[in-house]
């Protein structure tokens, strides 16, 4: 990494061994810590917080008193320890680009009022005016390759951007699937955000040359509710170490491309691409998915009442599902962010044990 760069960009000692000693590392996001979670307790406790399966570390981290989005940056790291890997969740301070924030910077970010929502190309923008804000997909798979000694290769998320309803009338396509393609990561997903056009992201995705893997599913999980035809993953594996396999092997392939080329003097520009783990929410709290489609298009019809286009449409769907379920959608998407990153634990865990972690 060019000093400029490092100017800007700092990873924490405990990631950088880790990665340096092919550790198991799993990133995590903190948009949904900065702008996708209520800022109070949670009036009641979902379910799954008491699943006696779920890590005592992880429901500890959800008191009376502790605000929804702070609890859930700091049960997303005690899910990955709990698997034997080390989070490295990212978030820019003050101007630096942070790949691996400490419980304490973690409340920082959290607590702070004026923070932005920070994709790929926004990071040198909001690091120019020392800005502080959470990271989206885009901008945690920026911040992966740039992680020293060497990229993050697994990164969990709850669900990735996509093509936007109404592509014809406005068109909006999320930074996320674009640096998918161009990113060497494995991102474990519960498919796209339900709210989106999930045909046409699909469609996208394939055009992209992304892989979608289903985790114990043939099909593309749509966020909140389990998947259905006619939306399927590329193919299907049993569990986490069946999918480290699969990754190691697609980057094995890419990487013996890129050699091959580069000695016939056809090409000498890296080919990155990422891959999709696509898990299911858990079965016991999904959202039905006519239920969420009811909402969403009641969601479509107020944000059409009130004129609400471009970005200002998403919180319209997302208040819409909230109360066309209750509040169940919360419980939801908290159970499914702490499902995917414990999965992406074992899944890292998985590629240490396979390929020796540094050369994934």
């Amino acid at each position: 990494m060019s000093s400029l760069v490092s100017h800007w960009v700092r990873t924490s000692d405990e990631v950088a061994q880790a990665l340096a000693s092919g550790g198991a590392v799993v990133a995590l996001e903190t948009a949904a810590v900065t702008h996708g979670l209520p800022r109070t307790p949670l009036a009641t406790m979902p379910e799954f917080l008491n699943d006696p399966t779920l890590p005592r570390s992880v429901r500890a981290c959800f008191g009376d008193s502790v605000p929804v989005h702070r609890a859930l940056g700091h049960a997303l790291a005690a899910a990955v320890r709990e698997e034997g890997a080390v989070p490295a969740t990212v978030g820019m301070l003050r101007g630096t680009l942070v790949i691996g924030l400490s419980a304490s910077e973690l409340d920082e970010l959290a607590d702070m009022s004026e923070v932005h929502k920070i994709a790929a190309r926004d990071v040198a923008l909001v690091a120019a005016r020392r800005g502080s804000g959470g990271t989206t997909v885009a901008g945690t798979l920026f911040a992966c390759q740039r992680a020293t000694p060497t990229p993050i290769k697994i990164f969990a998320t709850g669900g990735i951007g996509g093509v936007h309803r109404g592509y014809a009338q406005l068109p909006d396509i999320s930074a996320d699937l674009f640096a998918l393609r161009e990113t060497s990561t494995l991102v474990v997903c519960a498919g796209a955000k339900s709210i989106l056009d999930l045909p046409a992201t699909v469609e996208m995705l394939d055009t992209l040359g992304v892989p979608l893997i289903g985790l114990n599913t043939p099909y593309f999980p749509r966020f909140l509710c389990d998947g259905a035809p006619p939306l399927f993953v590329n193919t299907s594996v049993t569990d986490e170490r069946e999918a480290a396999y699969f990754f190691a092997t697609q980057q094995a392939f890419l990487r013996a491309s890129q050699d091959s080329l580069q000695q016939t003097q056809q090409h000498t520009a890296h080919d990155p691409r990422g891959m999709l783990l696509c898990v299911p929410p858990p079965a016991a709290y999904a959202l039905q998915l006519d239920e969420m489609e009811r909402a969403v298009d009641e969601g479509l019809a107020q944000a059409d009442r009130v004129g609400a286009r471009g970005p200002d449409v998403t919180p319209v769907l997302l208040d819409a599902v909230a109360r066309a379920t209750q509040g169940r959608s919360l419980a939801c998407n908290l159970a499914v962010l702490v499902n995917n990153a414990r999965v992406a634990a074992r899944v890292a865990v998985e590629l240490t044990r396979q390929v020796g972690g540094r050369h994934a």
